[in-house]
């Protein structure tokens, strides 16, 4: 792996942090990538599914989750996580990550982490063969490609200093800030950066300065190198080593900070954890001489260190790197109100999930209306099977007679002169609980049933305890001598073209318990509509946590609300065309019970 990012490379955010991914995406918007170089947020106490950024001055979605394992899950392509937790949850979400695998890169911001676990979590990293930066680092870029969160500082700071554009440098540095500061003194003395590290200033980080530069060694965009160290630690010497071995053999420009430390009569903490020497060769001119003596170039002083870089830039003699053409960022970004997914109706034709209405609409297209309906609902093209069998529950529930109490109230607002859309919304207004309720319960107690491995005894008991009557279970006529033939047809229709059924059977080993006791207490249509309902997603791939949320979401009365307004509509322009009066129930069906009121 030579390159540590490329243009593809997108990253897990851990911790909603919104100013540091607003960054990154900025960055993405003006070296013009094609896709968001953050792909999920982790956010494990937010109860939203997304977080919205700009996308120069639009905007986009990017998706929340819980935990690490559903947005990998999700999100399979994204190898890079940036653990933008606390020092006191950073360790147990890099195990966890590292755990999870599939990551390449994991970038931890927090410093603190104590030693011990740092040490272990380092290990357990290279065992695995993940490169971590950090602990305390402000990142990684990879110009024109790829970079970490704040890495680089501000847009404008980034194209002052080139960042939006590889160069032929490969800088790598324990401090965050120098990073900064050295990829402008680069950009003004050089062409700019290829790839810079800044590997954290924690005593104890997941990779040193050796990894990087053999990665970089390897790198054919990285021409030479500079290497920042500071007083403390011993690091240096691996890549002293590796120079005299010929290992690294391009040329590396390094300087060591923290020389004052001469002047002081006793030990001084440079601002770093591990910015202390314990010994002189962990002292910065000691580090400097040696690398020095080693054939490295080291300027006489960190003043010194900008002229350096332009003779061992110069001495290459490599090519002008073009300027390419960036976006800007517009200075004024206005939040969306609404956010749409399902369509789009901004072009030459109005879309469905992304498909031309005249491509679903007409005859010769072979669509039918479960077509639309699987797109505008779900987002998901459903194979034939499928958007028949919502077509046959519409048609199932399209009409009950007049006299049910949604048909009712539809044809008496009508005989009272309103409109066909005040009269279909007094007739829809009746649906819930108690009126086509119940194929969101069957689906909902006959799944929790399923799930938990319960008899049928063991499902009946539950639902005593509950205090609720089994949705879906019982006919006022029909019975098993009498079956409902639309069930029938139903249970026909899913054993020809299901892949499976697995929840109607156990719903129908629950139906020979109740029956036994009485013969009307059959599965009935709205009970065999949501379980199959459920047996359809499964087929289809959803998982039990998406099923579980259509349930709640009330997606499956949403079949019984579209199909029963056709029925509706054909009561109310059954009650215009027969042009009937106004609607008075008659006495004799009322019982009157009414007292003296009593006087307080």
């Amino acid at each position: 792996m030579s390159k540590l990012f490329t243009k593809d490379t997108q990253a897990i955010f851990w911790n909603n942090n919104k100013t540091a991914i607003q960054r990154m995406l900025d960055y993405d918007y003006t070296i013009k990538r094609e896709t968001p170089s953050v792909a999920a947020i982790v956010a494990p106490t937010s109860g939203n599914k997304f977080e919205k950024f700009f996308w120069g001055g639009d905007e986009i979605m990017i998706p929340l989750y819980k935990t690490t394992a559903d947005a990998k899950a999700a999100h399979p392509n994204a190898d890079v996580l940036l653990n933008f937790g606390s020092f006191r949850t950073a360790y147990d979400v890099t195990v966890d990550a590292l755990n999870i695998g599939g990551f390449k890169t994991i970038m931890i911001t927090a410093e603190g982490i104590p030693e011990r676990l740092a040490r272990g979590m380092n290990a357990m990293a290279r065992e695995k063969g993940v490169t971590i930066i950090g602990p305390a680092t402000v990142g990684a870029i990879v110009p024109g490609a790829f970079k970490i969160a704040n890495i680089g500082g501000t847009i404008e700071n980034i194209i002052n200093s080139k960042l939006h554009r590889a160069g032929s440098c490969g800088l790598v540095t324990r401090s965050g800030g120098l990073f900064n500061e050295l990829s402008n003194i680069i950009s003004l003395n050089a062409d700019g950066i290829a790839e810079g590290v800044a590997i954290g200033g924690d005593r104890f980080v997941g990779s040193v300065f050796i990894d990087h530069l053999l990665r970089m060694e390897e790198n054919p965009d990285v021409k030479y190198m500079i290497l920042l160290g500071e007083v403390g630690g011993t690091e240096e010497y691996k890549v002293i080593e590796a120079v005299k071995s010929g290992k690294i053999k391009k040329p590396i420009i390094a300087w060591c900070i923290g020389t004052i430390a001469k002047h002081y009569d006793s030990g001084v903490q440079f601002g770093h954890a591990g910015a202390s020497a314990n010994a002189d060769s962990e002292t910065a001119d000691y580090k400097n001489n040696a690398m020095a003596e080693a054939g490295i170039h080291v300027p006489a002083t960190f003043n010194d260190l900008p002229a350096k870089i332009k003779e061992v830039y110069e001495s290459l003699s490599l090519p002008a790197i073009p300027e390419p053409e960036i976006n800007t960022i517009p200075k004024t970004r206005r939040p969306k109100q609404f956010i749409c997914t399902i369509s789009d109706d901004r072009g030459d034709e109005a879309t469905y999930a992304g498909f031309p209405i005249s491509s679903v609409a007409t005859p010769d297209t072979g669509k039918g209306i479960g077509d639309v309906v699987s797109l505008l609902w779900f987002k998901k093209q459903y194979p034939k099977w499928a958007t028949e069998f919502i077509e046959t529950v519409m048609k199932t529930v399209a009409d009950h007679g007049p006299a049910v109490s949604g048909a009712h109230n539809a044809k008496v607002t009508a005989r009272a002169g309103k409109s066909v859309v005040e009269s279909l919304v007094t007739g829809l207004l009746t649906i819930g609980p108690r009126f086509g309720g119940a194929i969101d319960g069957a689906a909902k107690y006959f799944k929790y049933a399923d799930d938990n491995d319960l008899t049928p005894a063991q499902f009946l008991g539950y639902m005593k305890k509950q205090g609720v009557p089994i949705p879906g279970i019982g006919h006022r006529i029909k019975s098993l001598k009498n079956p409902d033939l639309r069930v029938e047809g139903l249970k026909k229709f899913a054993k020809e073209y299901f892949p499976a059924t697995p929840l109607l059977d156990y719903a129908l080993t629950v139906e020979q318990l109740t029956t036994s006791k009485k013969d009307n207490l059959i599965l009935n249509v709205d009970g065999t509509i949501g379980i199959l309902m459920v047996d359809m997603w499964r087929a289809l791939g959803y998982s039990e946590e998406e099923i579980n949320e259509f349930i709640e979401s009330g997606t499956l009365n949403s079949f019984f609300i579209l199909g029963r307004t056709i029925g509706f509509i054909g009561h109310i322009l059954d009650e215009k065309r027969l042009a009937m009066p106004m609607y008075r129930h008659p006495m004799d069906d009322i019982l009157y019970d009414v007292q003296e009121a009593e006087e307080l």
